[in-house]
Formats: structure tokens, sequence, C-alpha cells
């Protein structure tokens, strides 16, 4: 009798052919993460899958658009997490950032109960240099709490989902307005919702709970009542554990001041001594996975990766990009319309295809800045920039009409599309029409 045929061991999932997913390490309501090897170095990442069919809300779209924002502004601190790539499907998004060994701050936390001194204060300083990282950047992170701080296989501290940060751009006469957070760590000029605040002071109090939790173990304000809490917090009422040191009450005391005036800046932190005791200097900025410094921006093959995936449709993050209009100097606004299409062509075909219509249609073709190719017809103007992808193998085609978008859609659009067709893979926010 033939033993049976042992059945192949299935192929683990890659990501585009770049990612092997190795395990799942968590899942939410719109996104999966996995861990992966990346198919290039072998180097072990951490992939956010997150389904658009999920995400195309009004409460959902801010918060990737954020995360990815604020993680390629922060791209080199060591306490930060990094942000690797992003890449999109018309179904996905992935971030691939940094893999955290050992996972959450919280998990750990509630395996021990509570950190000794020296431990809480080493996470500490380490929270405390990112986040003045962050605010020197103009961002405050404001979902600070033990479920957001990551650890490394070394054991460092990464601070982690800034889905509900600020940006300077959100700065209104200085303040932000918008209420956000874990009530239980937000702060209360935030939860009393009476006015503008500053993000920096709103994420000191939430470095003092955090410090507070490190070192007892519970919160120090646990009312499931709002406004109950509130009321807790504006007089103070709280008790310290005995085991928790003078020096250490201090720093928790200013920066649990319900006066945002008044309270502590983190940058004053670093003039204290207890907080100052065993500090590390500072490290130099990181190196990528790649081995290349990070510049301003995640790029993909010399595509500006918020493009991707601005251009697969479901998701808008036109927000990320440049205005759709621009003045000029007549004060008149000129309208700025494009349309993205994907390609399998060489980069060199494409390019001499664009030149080739154009000068079929009677447009005069210009090479700017950047290779763009520039097309002008009487008051029509055309900017058309070609971006590799995937070398050798995916373009992206931006067409812009800089001028003349009315007359570009009534007499010309069809005729250009007819005419690429045959180079096309697939047109993108076609429902936006020019």
């Amino acid at each position: 009798m033939k033993p049976p045929l042992q059945q192949p061991t299935p192929r683990p999932p890659t990501i585009l052919g770049k990612y092997q997913l190795t395990r799942l390490l968590g899942r939410g309501s719109f996104a999966k993460v996995y861990q992966a090897r990346s198919l290039l170095d072998s180097s072990t990442v951490a992939v956010k899958i997150i389904d658009k069919s999920k995400t195309v809300d009004a409460a959902m779209e801010p918060r990737i658009i954020r995360e990815i924002d604020a993680m390629r502004r922060l791209h080199n601190h060591s306490n930060i997490l990094q942000i690797h790539e992003v890449m999109a499907t018309k179904t996905k998004i992935h971030l691939v950032v940094e893999f955290a060994a050992g996972g959450e701050l919280f998990t750990a936390l509630s395996r021990r109960g509570r950190l000794s001194e020296s431990t809480a204060r080493f996470y500490f300083q380490q929270l405390v240099s990112a986040l003045r990282f962050c605010h020197r950047n103009g961002i405050a992170h404001r979902d600070l709490k033990p479920q957001n701080l990551l650890l490394d296989a070394e054991g460092n501290l990464k601070v982690s989902d800034f889905g509900l940060s600020a940006l300077p751009e959100h700065l209104k006469n200085g303040l932000l307005h918008t209420a956000c957070g874990t009530p239980a760590y937000t702060a209360p000029e935030i939860l009393r919702r009476s006015g503008g605040y500053d993000g920096s002071k709103a994420d000191a109090w939430s470095c003092g709970l955090i410090l507070y939790v490190l070192l007892a173990g519970y919160l120090p304000f646990s009312d499931l009542n709002i406004p109950a809490m509130c009321k807790k917090i504006s007089r103070r009422d709280y008790q310290f554990p005995d085991w928790i040191s003078k020096r250490a009450r201090f720093v928790i005391y200013r920066l649990l001041d319900p006066n945002p005036g008044t309270r502590m800046s983190l940058e004053a932190l670093f003039t204290n001594e207890w907080f100052k005791k065993s500090l590390k200097p500072e490290p130099e900025p990181k190196k990528s996975m790649f081995g290349f410094d990070y510049g301003n921006e995640v790029k993909i093959s010399g595509l500006n990766a918020f493009h991707i995936i601005s251009m697969s449709s479901g998701l808008n993050l036109s927000g990320l990009f440049e205005t759709t209009s621009c003045q000029g100097e007549n004060n008149k606004s000129i309208n700025r319309r494009e349309k993205r299409f994907t390609s399998s062509a060489k980069m060199e075909v494409m390019e001499e295809k664009v030149k080739e219509v154009g000068g079929v249609f009677g447009f005069k073709v210009e090479i700017g800045k950047n290779n763009a190719i520039g097309l002008v017809k009487g008051k029509v103007g055309l900017v058309v920039e070609v971006f590799e992808i995937v070398p050798s193998q995916l373009l992206l085609v931006d067409v812009k009409v800089v001028e003349g978008g009315l007359e570009f859609e009534d007499n010309h659009w069809e005729e250009w599309k007819v005419a690429l067709q045959d180079l096309v893979i697939s047109w993108h926010n076609e429902e936006e029409s020019l």
C-alpha cells in the first residue's frame, strides 16, 4: 500500500513581491498588523494592512493621513517607531514600519503590576525625549497611553500610533481645538472642551499620568463619569502610594497640574535632578533599514508614497498635497486639475509617446524640472510627469491641467485618452473628473 501523498506546505503570503508575511501580531476594526520578512535583505519588519473598504468614512480617513504624515516627518528619532515604506493597491494600504519585538509596554506592565523607579524612569526618559522631538517638529501626539508605547528587542521604548496627532497646519491662532484621545489619559483642558489648547502641554499631562501608572500600577483618576473625573482632576484628588519617592512625586505633581499655564513643560524636565539621573545622551539620527538617510519624504522608487495611495480609488488623500488651486499674479484662481494612470511601458517609451501625442495634437512641447513635460496650445497648458513605481514594471503618469481646464475637457481630453490607451493599464480617480 502506497503511503498517502503529503500535501505541499503552503508558502507564506507576500506583499507586492517585497515582503513575506510570517505571523499575525494583532487586528483592529479596519487593519491587521503582521510580522514580515523583507525579501530584499531578510530584515524583520511589521506591516500594517489597512482595508480601504472599511475606512472610507469621515472618521478614519483623517487618522490614516495623520499617521502616515506624522511618521514621515518624525523619521529619525530612535524612540519613535519608524516608517519604512507605504504601498497601496486598489483595496489595501500597506504601512511597512519598524518591528517592535518587545510588544506593548502595557503588556509588560500588566505582567509585573508596576515597575521599579529606575526602570520607570528609563522608559519615561525615552518617552519625553521622543515627545520633545515631536513638539520641536510642531507635532502633538494627543493619544499617549501605555498601549501606544512599544518596546524593541533591546527593551527600548518606541512611541507609536499617530492617528490622532496634530500637525502644525491644524493650529488655529496657535492652538488646537479638536477634542480627542483616551479620556483616562487626556488633559483636563481637552475634556472640558472650553476652547483651544496647547498640544505640547496636553502631551505633558499624559506623560505625568503614564509615569504615575508605571510607578503605581494603576491610574490616579479612574471614574467612568467624565464630569466626576474632571472634578477629581481639578482638585488634584489622588493619592501617592508609599513606595513612590518624593522626587518622583514632585515630577508627577507638576505634570498633573490642571492649569496648563503653570504645568511643567517637557523641556523643563531636562533640568530636573530626578529626571536627569542616569539620562543617556540622545543618539545620532538613524539610517533607514535600506542603509540611506531618511529625507523629508518616505519614497518608493523615486515616487512620493502618498501619491501612490491617493491614486487608488476609494480613499482621497489629496489633503497631503498642494491645494487644488493657486493664485496667479492677477489674483485670479487658476484651476489645477489632474488625472493619473498606470502603465507597464518603459519610462522612455512613455515619455516619447506623450511628446508624440502632444505634437500630433498641435501642442508645443517643453521639458521642465525633474524631466516634467510641459505642453502648451493656445490657452491650454499641461504638465505631464512620469514616475517609476516598480523599476521596469510599473509607471504612474500624472497629467495636470494648469491652464484652460474647461477648454481641455471639452476639446482635447477624449482625444488624449484614445491616443494613450494602448499604454494604459488603468485610469484613476476618473469619478473626480477634470
